[in-house]
């Protein structure tokens, strides 16, 4: 049976990319009860973390980045712009605290990449073509179909 992996330590700040560094500082993280079914140890350990981010009163984020993580964080993102990581996935709070911070660098590494712009584009001749022609295809099919009465 293969072993879990071993928790990591804690640096003093998360590194999310380019210049943008996170202090754990503006992380919270508490300890639940994790749901589901289990033994006597499930009633009796809280191995759950639940992590919160205050993501628009952080100081250390552009605000672009606020808004595309905002965008991502979806559901987890509260009305007063905190997000809320629950991990529960793994046995130990060690590995559950890794598990949720794992998580919100994934989503502020997501928001780190702005959205490429579109470009609208014309439609090309040959499909202005193929499309009239379906067009006239289809209103013969319907012309065939009419009942004509030749009283």
């Amino acid at each position: 049976m293969p072993r879990p992996p071993e928790p990591s330590p804690i640096p003093d700040s998360l590194h999310i990319g380019g210049a943008v560094h996170l202090p754990l500082s503006e992380i919270s993280i508490d300890y639940i009860r994790s749901p589901g079914p289990g033994g006597q140890n499930v009633n009796k350990v809280s191995s759950a973390a639940q992590l919160r981010f205050d993501l628009m009163g952080s100081p250390s984020l552009p605000e672009p980045l606020k808004h595309r993580a905002a965008v991502l964080a979806g559901s987890r993102l509260t009305t007063e712009g905190v997000i809320v990581i629950t991990a529960n996935r793994l046995r130990s709070q060690p590995l559950n605290r890794d598990d949720a911070i794992d998580r919100l660098v994934a989503i502020l590494r997501e928001a780190l990449v702005p959205p490429k712009p579109r470009r609208p584009t014309r439609p090309t001749l040959g499909s202005k073509q193929r499309r009239l022609e379906g067009k006239s295809q289809r209103g013969a099919t319907k012309k065939l179909r009419s009942v004509k009465s030749w009283d």
